[in-house]
């Protein structure tokens, strides 16, 4: 019906004049740039539950690193009262306590010599216990760390990184807080520190290419669904809309064309492509397909992701992709923050497969409940003996107007 892309933007144009909302609702497509290829933003009440799920467990983690952090792992009350606004914690430290048992204990010493006792915050017993259960599971999972961490740097442009970069999203990928010092040196057949450490410009750098590595979670799906099948598997993204989300013809065309090209592996060299090529698209889809794959929750805060832009080689306007692209990314603003997330890492609101790292999540959340079940407790017996107090002091005024 068409001969030129020109005559169906003029087409279009023609409509929009009799229908002035019309490409002013959901999906505005032009045969312009990727950029310009917009998808309105669209809320997923179950993904943003997955967030708000965890807000009091990443809350009660803040703190306890904020204690763990400071020389001998014991701070006053005082000075992380005054840290609240930073650790974003709305009540006052003694109210968190109180709401919280079991996570630290609270001891009078002085700061200085001859000042006055104050009270301080050291880690639990059980805390520590659940510390040297952290350890085992880090120690476990040793070759699943190292292996995430080479694929961050095979996947940069350098195949090397910014050891502070590095140090920021440690949690985001579950390294241990010491990776750099104790874990690092054990493999130098992998890794080397490059640059001068202490002034901002230390740099991973990747020493050898491990081919075990260099397979994404959407090629290696692909080769087990061909063993499983006996059909060989075209390496792909599993692209599923949320229910009641529509694309607009034009914008279904699109995607089925963009899905139709070749995967690229984040693990190739794409310095010959355009930045603003559909194949560039394809494989900056994947590299952050790749980056939430390897990530504990699946889900990654954008302006973390926006600190490699750089080293994957990301467009300014690189956030634009995880609505462009709704089937496979969800664009969460729970909290105040872009996360991006991955859509077929959940069902509903929870993780399907979980990282085996999460275990120590698991068990962190354990001793919260525990604490938070005693607490529970220890309401109810006040409770009764209030009650039990006031039935008292009922029979005795009766008996006493008797």
């Amino acid at each position: 019906m068409f001969s030129t892309p020109n005559s169906l933007i003029s087409y279009l144009r023609g409509i929009k004049s009799h229908c002035p909302c019309f490409l002013s609702q959901e999906i505005i497509v032009q045969f312009r740039p990727i950029s310009s290829l917009k998808v309105v933003w669209r809320k997923d009440y179950r993904l943003d539950e997955a967030i708000e799920n965890d807000k009091r467990y990443k809350l009660c983690a803040r703190v306890v690193k904020e204690v763990l952090n400071e020389p001998g792992q014991v701070i006053p009350l005082r000075y992380l009262e005054k840290r609240r606004e930073r650790l974003r914690l709305n009540v006052s430290v003694k109210a968190f306590l109180g709401f919280n048992p079991g996570l630290f204990d609270t001891y009078y010493d002085r700061i200085k010599p001859k000042s006055e006792p104050v009270l301080f915050l050291r880690a639990s017993d059980r805390l520590r216990g659940f510390l040297e259960e952290e350890k085992r599971i880090m120690m476990e999972n040793e070759e699943l760390i190292v292996s995430k961490l080479c694929k961050l740097l095979m996947m940069s442009k350098d195949k090397m990184l910014s050891v502070d970069k590095l140090v920021h999203v440690k949690r985001d990928f579950g390294f241990p807080n010491d990776f750099l010092v104790n874990l690092v040196p054990k493999y130098p057949e992998y890794f080397q520190i490059v640059g001068c450490p202490g002034e901002g410009k230390s740099f991973l750098q990747l020493v050898s290419r491990n081919p075990d590595f260099a397979k994404s979670v959407i090629e290696r799906r692909a080769e087990d669904e061909s063993i499983s099948t006996g059909i060989r598997m075209r390496p792909n993204f599993d692209y599923k809309l949320p229910p009641g989300f529509i694309l607009r013809k034009e914008m279904r065309e699109w995607v089925r064309d963009w899905l139709e090209l070749d995967y690229i592996s984040p693990y190739e060299d794409v310095s010959h492509l355009a930045q603003s090529s559909p194949e560039m698209e394809k494989r900056t889809v994947g590299v952050f397909h790749e980056l939430l794959s390897l990530s504990l929750f699946k889900r990654i805060p954008v302006p973390i992701l926006g600190k490699f832009g750089g080293e994957y080689r990301f467009s300014n306007a690189f956030s634009s992709v995880f609505t462009r692209h709704s089937g496979i990314f969800y664009l969460s603003l729970k909290g105040g923050i872009e996360t991006a997330m991955l859509r077929e890492a959940y069902e509903g609101g929870q993780l399907i497969d979980c990282d085996p790292l999460l275990e120590i999540k698991n068990k962190f959340v354990e001793l919260l409940e525990q604490g938070w079940r005693e607490r529970a407790e220890q309401r109810r017996q006040q409770a009764n003996e209030l009650r039990k107090d006031m039935e008292f002091m009922c029979a005795r005024a009766v008996h006493l107007k008797g």
